[in-house]
């Protein structure tokens, strides 16, 4: 059958914008003995290439319009490339007003995306919405069992290739494989018109994304999964396995995590949730801290540094089993010994623009909120309780308490001391047990919680956590506040003589 579909093209419709894309593609065409048909600079252009071609003012007996805004929306363009050899009706229409078939069509958009990018004024970004170039591409996709379509610059080379092999015939398979990417191209485009447009009212949800590759398996081996998107803007791998759909997600939140910090700050991340941070005068410092955390945890986690790895640094890291490493810079020699270990992840952390909202799936549809940047200072606090945060270690690990807790899941407890992550309790169904784990972690290891902090993502309704906190050695709460018995917990922290400040901010994760 697929032998049957082969088609010999013989007439070629080329309106290209980068002109200088043409080389991948006239060559071929002409060598193939395909007619070629363009508009004005396009044509002009493959005239000094010296390849003859037929300028589309012949066929329409219109001039260019508009400045330029219509060339091509003509029914002896759009009629030679729709009709059906097979229909005796679009013959009679062909031969009644002398319209030639078209069989080729061939098309790079205006430069829409750039335009937005480089931020453009709106008269110059409204003259880039390409309206004949689309118009083209999906005429052209709507008849591939008679048509190729070539959407796009990126198509130029292989489809040179494949006419030049062949003869200038395609299959009827290859001819729906450009029609699909025309469409891709075309709905592409529209998106980003429709972005612009929008100005982020979020009315309806599209998105469009080109860049994606497949991942080994998704959560479990059992499980297929593809990353859409371009992680080249947020961080470089220089070197290790490929990353897994588990590692994005670690690494993505271990990212998240760390831009919360300007001083030295060292992170460990497990299934999303922090195990292990620290901030130090030194990264060194911070790292040792953040590990003391909970070095069984540690083991496989992602590792995020917000500061350059020394060589030094690199050889006390090798030294526990992980997953990936991200920091921003590295040791020349750090880097041959971390990258000894050919299977362990090594980024680059990049200072790209993270997205401003966040989606998640959900039965046939899509969630979409904000992210949430909103983070509270010392200023901002609302002290609640008669003894106050007058040492300023107390107030600093009540900062980075309430910074670690945002980025736990729900429901969380963070206990820290002296800029260090003692214990978490993190996923629970009750915030009593969140607590309890968090102590129970702090333990573990043997950390003080005498004169501790302690932080939660959402306040609490009754309180048997600030007295559990009490008896563990925690001498100051942070929290949002908001309950209808929060009077019972100041009232509680009063007479134990434990601070407490209300940040007004909730910080669930699901």
């Amino acid at each position: 059958m697929e032998v049957r579909m082969k088609k010999k093209h013989a007439r070629a419709l080329v309106s290209v914008h980068n002109k200088d894309a043409l080389s991948e593609i006239i060559p071929s065409l002409a060598e193939v003995d395909i007619e070629l048909v363009s508009t004005g600079g396009t044509a002009s252009y493959i005239r000094e290439m010296g390849f003859p071609v037929t300028d589309v003012e012949h066929l329409t007996s219109y001039p260019s319009l508009l400045g330029g805004r219509v060339k091509t929306l003509h029914p002896a363009i759009f009629g030679g490339i729709l009709c059906r050899p097979a229909n005796d009706a679009d013959h009679d229409d062909l031969n009644k007003f002398g319209i030639s078939p078209i069989d080729v069509v061939v098309v790079d958009l205006y430069p829409f995306h750039d335009m937005v990018a480089r931020g453009a004024s709106l008269d110059e970004v409204i003259e880039n919405i390409d309206i004949g170039g689309i118009s083209l591409i999906r005429a052209a996709a709507k008849n591939f069992e008679n048509v190729l379509v070539v959407p796009s610059a990126g198509c130029f080379s292989d489809v040179s290739l494949r006419l030049t092999e062949f003869g200038g015939e395609t299959t009827l398979a290859y001819r729906r494989r450009m029609a699909a990417m025309a469409m891709h191209v075309s709905s592409h485009y529209d998106t980003a018109i429709f972005h612009y447009l929008d100005e982020g009212d979020h009315n309806f949800f599209k998105e469009s994304l080109e860049d994606s590759f497949p991942l080994r398996y998704g959560e479990n081996p059992h499980q297929q999964a593809v990353y859409y998107g371009n992680l080249d803007v947020f961080f470089e791998k220089l070197g290790g396995k490929s990353l897994s759909y588990n590692n994005l997600l670690d690494v993505d939140a271990a990212m998240a995590l760390i831009r919360e910090f300007v001083t030295p700050a060292f992170a460990i991340v497990k299934h999303t949730n922090a195990c292990g941070v620290a901030t130090r005068d030194t990264i060194e410092e911070a790292w040792e801290k953040a590990l003391a955390a909970d070095p069984v945890s540690a083991f496989g986690g992602i590792l995020i540094s917000n500061r350059h790895i020394t060589t030094e640094l690199a050889e006390s890291i090798r030294e526990v089993f992980f997953e990936v490493l991200i920091a921003p810079s590295y040791d020349e020699k750090g880097m041959e010994v971390l990258t000894s270990n050919k299977n362990r992840i090594i980024l680059r952390s990049k200072p790209g623009l993270f997205p401003d909202h966040r989606y998640r799936s959900l039965f046939d549809g899509v969630l979409l909120q904000s992210q949430d940047h909103k983070t509270t200072s010392p200023g901002q606090w609302r002290q609640v309780t008669s003894h106050g945060i007058k040492d300023p270690v107390l107030e600093n690990d009540l900062v980075l308490a309430n910074t670690v807790v945002k980025h736990l899941k729900s429901n969380a407890i963070a206990l820290v001391k002296n800029n260090m992550l003692l214990g978490i309790g993190c996923g629970q169904t009750s915030r009593v047990d969140a607590l309890k784990q968090a102590i129970q972690k702090a333990r573990q290891f043997d950390h003080d919680l005498e004169g501790a902090v302690m932080a939660s993502d959402a306040f609490f309704p009754f309180p048997d956590c600030v007295e559990i906190a009490d008896k563990a050695g925690i001498k100051a709460v942070i929290q949002p506040g908001g309950s209808k018995r929060d009077q019972d917990s100041i009232t509680y922290c009063n007479k134990a003589g434990i601070a407490m400040v209300f940040t007004g901010n909730r910080h669930f994760r699901h």
